[in-house]
């Protein structure tokens, strides 16, 4: 069973074969603390990005600072946390990286896989992930 990205699918044309959406994201500690935030769904990127200026005011302090590979290879730092994530209607905890000025907004590969969600990349939907146990 395919679930359309629809249900808050953006207007505006996105840029050919990229997948945005509205996500909304909150603070684990304090559901209510929430906002919807517009992501690219980035199947190559493993974590999501989601602006530090959103996540603070969220109340969503960082836990440690890690180090990215970019893809021209550049090394960068950012301090990464933990965020909830509700997408088509399913909610879960998941790692995210405080993304400073210029950092493209992304929903990664982790945090679909952490809600049980893939992306079709034929169709650009989110669907279901076929869960398995062991």
């Amino acid at each position: 069973m395919m679930i359309p990205v629809g249900w808050r699918r953006l207007k505006k044309r996105s840029p050919m074969g990229a997948t945005e959406l509205m996500v909304d994201v909150s603070n684990p500690r304090d559901p209510s603390r929430s906002d919807a935030v517009k992501m690219l769904v980035d199947s190559g990127a493993s974590w999501s990005v989601v602006p530090a200026t959103t996540l603070r005011r969220l109340g969503i302090r960082p836990a440690r600072v890690e180090t990215f590979d970019l893809a021209d290879g550049t090394e960068v730092e950012r301090a990464v946390g933990s965020a909830e994530f509700e997408v088509a209607g399913r909610r879960g905890a998941s790692t995210v990286i405080f993304g400073k000025r210029g950092d493209a907004c992304l929903l990664g590969v982790v945090t679909l896989e952490e809600l049980g969600m893939v992306l079709d990349p034929l169709r650009r939907r989110l669907r279901p992930m076929r869960l398995r146990l062991g």
